[in-house]
């Protein structure tokens, strides 16, 4: 069934070879930057049902299961399927496997629709977006690499963080207002931009020591310079109908 997705850019995001991006002290870190900042966007909807498309990977299933939400994971192949199964108990999340760009559900069946480690991975990244909008009923959640940050020098970069990562890939960089743009196409707000570091992570990668990421972190979030030209980003979108409670973010 996978040979007919043209978009299957989540089975490497599943892959034991990329969750090692993520092992050890520094990438705990990560995922708990990453997973503090998705609670905080969900804060005022507890209990919501979330689609989480080409999450495979496994970043969040687990957390947003412990805080009660209802989670549904799509993959393009039934091995996307394989670390949910390893990390999660049967019955605490459901899994399908499906084309992203068609995905097999009715309008705004979700509350939510989230979509991590994916979007700048996706060639036809409108129709991934116009779907996940389509069957989100509140909100779409998503992360991306922002082009107001150290990506700016992605294209004289990019093979130096090949060498000193070995398992990075390329990716698609965005600014914010094309992603207002096509919310706004879509009849969703303006996003709401949670940026999660502002020194690259392939720096803290090599430094190894995750209390000195913290520090530095938290300095550059405290003056400024982390909601300013941080990356990658994450966003929520609600629909202009039934918008969710509004929170200070």
């Amino acid at each position: 069934m996978s040979g007919e997705f043209t978009e299957r850019a989540d089975i490497e995001t599943a892959s034991e070879d990329y969750a090692s991006r993520f092992s050890g002290t520094v990438g705990r870190y990560f995922l708990e930057v990453q997973t503090q900042i998705v609670l905080q966007l969900l804060k005022y909807m507890p209990g919501a049902s979330i689609l989480d498309v080409g999450g495979g990977h496994a970043q969040l299933v687990g957390p947003l299961v412990e805080k009660g939400f209802k989670i549904t994971v799509t993959g393009s192949a039934e091995v996307c399927r394989s670390r949910l199964d390893q990390l999660l108990k049967p019955g605490t999340f459901s899994y399908r496997t499906c084309d992203s760009l068609h995905l097999p559900f009715a309008d705004q069946q979700f509350d939510v629709v989230l979509a991590v480690r994916l979007l700048p991975h996706v060639g036809q990244w409108q129709a991934l977006l116009g779907e996940m909008c389509r069957v989100a009923g509140k909100s779409v959640i998503l992360d991306y690499p922002d082009r107001r940050s150290a990506n700016i020098m992605y294209d004289l970069l990019f093979d130096v963080k090949k060498k000193m990562e070995g398992n990075t890939r390329t990716f698609t960089l965005f600014s914010r207002d094309q992603l207002v743009g096509e919310f706004s196409r879509q009849g969703f707000m303006r996003p709401v931009f949670k940026p999660e570091f502002f020194i690259p992570m392939v720096v803290h990668r090599k430094l190894k020591k995750p209390a000195v990421s913290k520090s530095l972190e938290s300095f550059c979030r405290t003056i400024g310079l982390t909601g300013l030209l941080g990356s990658p980003i994450l966003l929520r979108s609600d629909r202009r109908q039934g918008r969710p409670q509004t929170a200070e973010l």
